[in-house]
């Protein structure tokens, strides 16, 4: 590369215009992966802020649960790893919902695995990709169309570890690392349609995703309220990456320091691999 020399880590390309400052109320809004956690925590938000807003998840039976507690949540069960489901939920939301204006890719899986010994399920080592990454595209063409046509936002959420790994969980942050350079590209395709795409980078959160991380030490595990604050306080500033606590820290490390913050994580995780 001839000329001024590229910074490192990347630097997003730029911020959004003040005169598309995002208002956070009135639009329509879909989350996958909606039923739990992250995902639900967003949209009890949402509807707080004044949106329509639409989950979807694999169980039914979570999502009954979901709509029985917060009557105003719209429920779809539908599965991201399945490209008949992700139609059909297209061609429902189209019609049922045609002022779709936002799409969170939020449906995600992680696994400590040991990749020192065989999978006794090869097909099983792709779950994550199926899942982070492949939900993550599939969604987006689906929606893509609908959520243009209404010059709205795509929300990809990854994760600090898309920076540097956790390598207790070594294909979770692959997807994670897949889903941020995803992004990128898709940000600088959909720019001059007018559609906002930012990607979410929380750190250790606690959900059910996250039990067996250990709190303290090397990993503070924020929880969703800390994270959804942070998310809206970045959405109004029209951020096009949200670094959300350690996500920030991690940010740095690998620029200035990355043998030193590898050898941490590894440190910190290595209890977390499941025996050989």
């Amino acid at each position: 590369m001839t000329g001024a020399q590229a910074s490192y880590p990347p630097v997003p390309s730029h911020a959004f215009p003040k005169d598309l400052n995002m208002n956070l109320s009135g639009h329509t809004i879909l989350i996958t992966g909606g039923s739990a956690g992250i995902g639900l925590a967003f949209a009890k938000k949402f509807v707080e802020l004044d949106n329509v807003v639409i989950v979807t998840g694999r169980r039914q039976s979570k999502l009954d649960e979901v709509k029985a507690a917060n009557p105003k949540i719209h429920c779809i069960q539908s599965d991201v790893a399945k490209s008949a489901d992700i139609k059909a939920l297209a061609v429902k939301v189209a019609a049922e919902f045609p002022k779709l204006d936002f799409l969170m890719n939020n449906a995600g899986v992680f696994v400590n695995r040991n990749l020192s010994r065989p999978a006794k399920d090869l097909d099983s080592l792709m779950e994550e990709m199926d899942i982070n990454v492949g939900g993550t595209i599939r969604t987006t063409s689906a929606f893509v169309d609908l959520i243009t046509a209404n010059k709205g936002t795509i929300l990809n959420v990854s994760s600090g570890l898309a920076y540097v790994p956790l390598p207790s969980s070594p294909i979770y942050c692959a997807t994670k690392a897949a889903v941020h350079s995803y992004t990128i590209s898709l940000r600088f395709q959909l720019e001059a349609a007018g559609v906002r795409v930012i990607e979410l980078l929380p750190p250790a959160v606690k959900t059910e995703l996250t039990a067996d991380i250990p709190e303290g030490g090397d990993f503070t595990v924020i929880t969703t309220d800390v994270l959804v604050d942070a998310t809206i306080k970045g959405l109004k500033a029209d951020k096009t990456e949200i670094r959300v606590g350690q996500s920030g820290q991690l940010y740095w490390m690998q620029a200035i320091a990355p043998g030193f913050i590898n050898a941490q994580l590894w440190k910190g995780s290595k209890s977390l691999v499941p025996p050989a």
